[in-house]
């Protein structure tokens, strides 16, 4: 376990009255005091678009994760990318986080700036600003821990050669050796590879060989995620018959990714070690889930899985409200949100819920079938329907998303509301 952070100095930041979301002309609160503002959405009370979480579920796709990792022998380093909110870190955290995984030094300083004590940068440094900052960090803080990827021995020799350069008081930078695979991103190719890496990181004063990991998210399907999933234990197994680990710390496992985390589980099961192990997994996106890949990624692991499922599942979380701008013909709505205000990589935006203010309505419904986004604009969205269409202009639809982390960074600031779209806090983003 590490500590949870000191958000003080954040909630106490002001925010700014140009911050997207807020109600123009309005004196802004700090970012703890978002809360007592009252605002609510149903009632109007801010701009669309805006992009909001369900606190309750939220709450709930944490204990989940928790409860699984527990369930299944494993423990999380979520990959902090997906949300760059300290906020939610410290929710992660104090749900039995075993650190956090970012991908580049900018996002390792924000977690540095709010004390999160164990950090997986999951990827090779490799400028040398970012290889000074890694070695700095570590000489600055006895306490902290951070690891770090080697793919390759040119850039696993930038690393050693800063190991020699800049000593941390015996406290090593962490290394784990990705293993990749072929049209991928990086990753040693074979399995000798990694372990030729692997050697040359324990001979080096400075770095300490952790462990060996991957990331499968990538590949297409499941079996091949889980075949490069072992090709990362058997690694381990070759690593610790050739005493390559430093004594008395757990070999780590380790493996990201949102959409194969059960064959991840699997593979890490059957894996047994004559020294201590840790398997992590580096899943992100389950904090606020989504409504289409990860959505249909979860319903597969429902149906396949080997592993103990907790009671309840993942849901949605993040919602994109937009208000119907127009309807300039019977079966085509358009909406005020587009590319600037939500992820599309992974399929356009889905229309789950609509309102209308005033008398008529007292919660949102569910979108009636037939409703489909076709086109996003920067700041528009086409809405498409099969028959003419309910809405209204003025009218405000509810949108479920693909891929949290391309939504995610379009906002410094996303408003935490109840089952009522009371707001009832706010999270900082820092892209």
């Amino acid at each position: 376990m590490i500590p949870r952070l000191d958000l003080s100095s954040l909630d106490a930041l002001p925010l700014d009255p140009s911050t997207k979301g807020l109600p123009f002309g309005a004196v802004p609160p700090t970012v703890g005091a978002v809360a007592d503002e009252g605002w609510r959405i149903l009632e109007e009370d801010l701009p669309l678009p805006l992009a909001v979480i369900r606190e309750d579920i939220l709450a709930a796709n944490s204990r989940w994760m928790a409860a699984f990792t527990a369930a299944n022998d494993l423990v999380i380093a979520p990959h902090g990318k997906t949300t760059m909110a300290p906020a939610l870190f410290d929710l992660q955290i104090a749900d039995g986080a075993w650190g956090i995984t970012v991908a580049t030094v900018q996002q390792l300083e924000v977690c540095r700036r709010f004390g999160v004590k164990r950090v997986l940068l999951a990827n090779q440094p490799t400028g040398p600003r970012a290889i000074e900052a890694c070695f700095a960090a570590l000489a600055a803080d006895a306490s902290f821990e951070l690891y770090c990827l080697a793919d390759g021995a040119d850039g696993l020799a930038r690393l050693a050669e800063a190991a020699q350069r800049m000593p941390t008081g015996g406290n090593p930078l962490r290394i784990l050796v990705e293993v990749g695979f072929t049209g991928g991103r990086t990753g040693a190719r074979t399995e000798a590879g990694a372990l030729a890496l692997a050697r040359t990181v324990a001979a080096t004063d400075g770095l300490a060989l952790a462990g060996f990991e991957c990331f499968e998210g990538l590949l297409p399907t499941p079996d091949e995620a889980a075949e490069l999933v072992a090709a990362v234990t058997r690694s381990a197994e070759a690593a610790t018959r050739e005493n390559l680990f430093p004594a008395d710390v757990p070999v780590i496992v380790s493996a990201g990714g949102s959409a194969f985390f059960d064959r991840v589980g699997e593979r890490f099961a059957a894996l047994s070690l004559d020294r201590p192990l840790l398997k992590v997994i580096r899943s992100g996106c389950y904090l606020t889930h989504d409504a289409i890949g990860y959505a249909a990624a979860f319903e597969r692991i429902r149906r396949e899985t080997s592993l103990t499922l907790p009671d309840g599942g993942l849901e949605p979380a993040l919602e994109v409200w937009a208000y119907v701008q127009s309807c300039p013909e019977a079966q085509r709505t358009m909406l005020t949100m587009g590319k600037r205000d939500v992820g599309f990589d992974a399929g356009f935006p889905v229309p789950t819920r609509w309102f209308r203010p005033g008398p008529g309505m007292t919660a949102p419904e569910p979108m009636p079938a037939g409703h489909e986004v076709v086109a996003l604009n920067d700041q528009h969205c086409h809405l498409v329907s099969e028959a003419p269409t309910h809405l209204q202009v003025g009218d405000m639809v509810a949108f479920g998303i693909g891929h949290p982390c391309t939504t995610f960074d379009k906002w410094a600031l996303l408003l935490l509301v109840d089952e009522t779209y009371r707001v009832t806090g706010a999270l900082r983003t820092f892209f």
